[in-house]
């Protein structure tokens, strides 16, 4: 009865392991992070993605200023974004800015409204971040960046 028991509890593992690693793949693949063409910093690790995005690194590893762009606290790709890729709340993230803000120590990313207001941003703003859908890339305007 055990071993039958031991067996059942280690398919359900493998099963939901395997599910969790399916979702994993399919949601980090709809977007992408991108950064104006100038920027010299092809690759970042998550933690520096973090700093970028939680407005506390300011400055490319060239020295150019970094320019943040966001969507609104309620489009379906910010919340992806923040929850898959900097592993955190939208709305936390939102607290955090209002802090910087509030206290005066920094300031609030810049918000835009639409895909094609953040393809546009990006593409002409040197050492700007962004996200966007994959389908909504223009690989002309703007490079993806790679997370490492």
């Amino acid at each position: 009865m055990t071993n039958v028991f031991c067996r059942c509890i280690v398919q359900i593992f493998i099963f939901f392991y395997i599910q969790s690693a399916a979702c994993n793949v399919w949601a980090d693949g709809q977007y992408e992070v991108i950064i104006h063409p100038d920027v010299s910093d092809k690759n970042l690790s998550i933690k520096s993605l973090r700093a970028i995005f939680g407005m506390r690194l300011h400055t490319w590893s060239n020295g150019a200023m970094i320019r943040v762009f966001v969507m609104s606290d309620d489009a379906s790709l910010h919340q992806k974004f923040c929850k898959e890729k900097l592993n955190i709340f939208s709305y936390q993230l939102r607290l955090a800015w209002d802090r910087l803000v509030f206290s005066g120590t920094g300031q609030a990313p810049i918000k835009v409204n639409s895909s094609e207001e953040m393809l546009a941003k990006v593409a002409n703003t040197p050492g700007a971040i962004g996200y966007l859908w994959k389908a909504d890339i223009n690989n002309d305007r703007v490079d993806v960046l790679q997370i490492q």
